[in-house]
């Protein structure tokens, strides 16, 4: 490799991770990975978030990849929301994968297929420590092609 191209390729390097380093943390995100890219309707990802400002605005948004091989245009999510003062919510949401002419509407990179649902601006009160569960809501044992669920949760500035 020639001086000037070493030079430029570290030069770009030492750019993207300052780039990237700048970037906030979210304040709280968790992936969960399926086995052998099966989502079973026995396993319910998990995720604790402890909510220590109550006069935030949050944002959340749970993103869902599969591969280019996953048969259905949608995937109905259960998410259960257990609050700290013990109350259970159950709401059930549709994430749509396809469009009517089979093309994908999430963002698309080789074979992965990442699909999001947003939930913008949400005040949460009382303050402590909320559970939420997922349950995929096909009525068969497993879904094929699907590789991890991801929950961020962001403070809105």
């Amino acid at each position: 490799m020639k001086q000037s191209n070493r030079a430029l390729f570290v030069l770009t390097i030492v750019a993207g991770f300052l780039l990237t380093s700048c970037t906030e943390a979210p304040y709280y995100e968790k992936v969960v990975s399926f086995e052998g890219n099966k989502w079973s309707v026995n396993e319910k990802p998990t995720f604790e978030v402890e909510i220590d400002d109550t006069s935030a605005l949050y944002d959340f948004v749970l993103t869902l990849r599969t591969t280019t091989e996953y048969k259905y245009n949608n995937l109905w999510i259960f998410w259960n929301t257990k609050t700290p003062n013990g109350e259970n919510v159950r709401e059930p949401f549709e994430l749509k994968i396809t469009a009517p002419d089979g093309s994908w509407l999430g963002k698309n990179s080789g074979t992965i297929v990442e699909n999001q649902i947003h939930f913008r601006q949400r005040k949460i009160a009382p303050k402590g420590t909320y559970t939420f569960v997922l349950e995929q809501g096909i009525t068969e044992e497993f879904i094929d092609n699907v590789l991890d669920v991801d929950l961020k949760v962001e403070k809105v500035k």
